[in-house]
């Protein structure tokens, strides 16, 4: 299943490398396996892994050639090993057998559109150093979850709201909207959550 968690800070302040093992720490049931953080200028990311590709090899956070571009993955990309070749013959080494590193290659090469060649189900959050940027990105199905919060200048986002109020617990204040919607559908709209400053992001966004 996988699960992953992260914080940025709007400006370069220190992210505690404890918060994000907190955050991860609190989804330790989606990714029993294995805990990787990357922290560093303000941004930390981590991950719960369920090792199912590249066991031995596929541990994360996975980054790019020239260690600029990180990224936290939770899902499965089906079109991988096409994806893999493609890469390759361009150019591209590979230190792992795992899926998730196609997504940094691809970034390399497309930006943020490297996600329209992704064929799955998946959640990611990439980092790219030298632009300073974030991208977080879901599949078109909404398969694999992913929530996030703006809170005192920063983003904090996780595969379960649990990691998120994990390291700001006052977010957790009911959103009567959200509960009016489950008491009368059954289910709350994206982008809503329970509570009201932690939101969903879009299937396909």
């Amino acid at each position: 299943m996988c699960g992953i968690a992260g914080i940025v800070n709007s400006s370069r302040a220190p992210v505690a490398r404890e918060s994000i093992h907190r955050m991860c720490n609190a989804i330790v049931h989606r990714g029993p396996d294995e805990e990787g953080l990357f922290v560093k200028d303000g941004v930390g990311l981590g991950m719960r892994r369920l090792s199912i590709i590249d066991l031995v090899g596929g541990r994360q956070p996975v980054f790019s050639e020239d260690r600029s571009v990180w990224v936290v993955f939770n899902g499965e990309i089906y079109n991988f090993p096409e994806l893999h070749r493609e890469l390759l013959a361009r150019g591209h080494n590979f230190y792992t057998n795992c899926d998730t590193e196609v997504i940094v290659h691809l970034y390399e090469e497309a930006g943020a559109e490297c996600v329209q060649k992704l064929r799955g189900m998946f959640a990611f959050a990439l980092y790219d150093e030298c632009r300073r940027k974030l991208l977080m990105a879901r599949d078109r199905l909404g398969k694999k979850p992913l929530h996030y919060a703006l809170y005192r200048d920063r983003l904090l986002f996780g595969s379960e709201i649990k990691s998120i109020l994990t390291v700001e617990p006052e977010l957790a204040e009911v959103n009567h909207r959200a509960l009016l919607e489950y008491l009368y559908f059954g289910y709350v709209t994206d982008p809503l959550t329970a509570f009201t400053t932690i939101q969903k992001l879009l299937p396909g966004y």
